[in-house]
């Protein structure tokens, strides 16, 4: 009876912290500010959003688990749950305001530090942020690299001058879907790119 009990409670506890897959609906307003709510799969209402508090939306009509908003007071763009809970950040692409989407169902996601690791499509971290630069999966494959440094096109020297900037790399690699690194050591990025046939997403 002991066993049942335990089970049953394992069970229940296992379905509390369980994601639900829901939507983000946005409404436009006569003002610049966007209204925005979760609901489910039947377009019910879970809850309305703060508009004060999210700012911009990333997200399609499609049910998932996890939204990604730019959120007041946090820097980059945020994952959050159904409940708000914020899940991690995700990272930002090349030089534009541009958030990580869904490939091979990983989505990039940066620390504290700017690491670079993956999240995948349940919201779950399933290879914490540690690589300086890394692309998204093809084929189960990311390529990786090493000793990067930041060069920018310009100066830099006024607030609104350029500040988009190009990755060089010392060595470039791959790694495989566990995060484990096959491979290190290329000199150019070409170099494995040829080697494993990786390819990027097509948006």
């Amino acid at each position: 009876m002991k066993l049942i009990f335990i089970i049953i409670s394992f069970v229940f506890l296992s379905n509390l912290n369980a994601q639900n897959k829901f939507k983000v609906e946005q409404k436009e307003t006569e003002t610049w500010r966007s209204l925005y709510s979760i609901n489910d799969e039947k377009d019910n209402l879970i809850k309305q959003l703060d508009s004060s508090k999210y700012l911009v939306s990333f997200n399609d009509n499609n049910l998932r688990y996890f939204a990604i908003f730019l959120i007041k007071g946090r820097r980059g763009w945020s994952a959050i749950d159904s409940n708000e809970k914020i899940l991690f950040e995700v990272y930002n692409q090349g030089n534009e305001i541009n958030p990580d989407y869904l490939v091979e169902n990983k989505i990039r996601i940066v620390d504290e530090s700017q690491k670079i690791g993956f999240a995948n499509e349940k919201g779950q971290i399933i290879i914490k942020p540690q690589f300086e630069i890394v692309t998204s999966f093809h084929n189960g494959k990311a390529i990786i690299g090493q000793s990067c440094d930041k060069i920018p096109w310009d100066a830099h020297e006024k607030e609104d001058d350029c500040h988009h900037y190009s990755i060089v790399c010392k060595k470039y690699g791959y790694i495989n879907e566990l995060g484990e690194i096959v491979e290190s050591g290329y000199s150019t990025f070409e170099e494995i790119q040829n080697k494993i046939n990786w390819k990027a997403p097509e948006e």
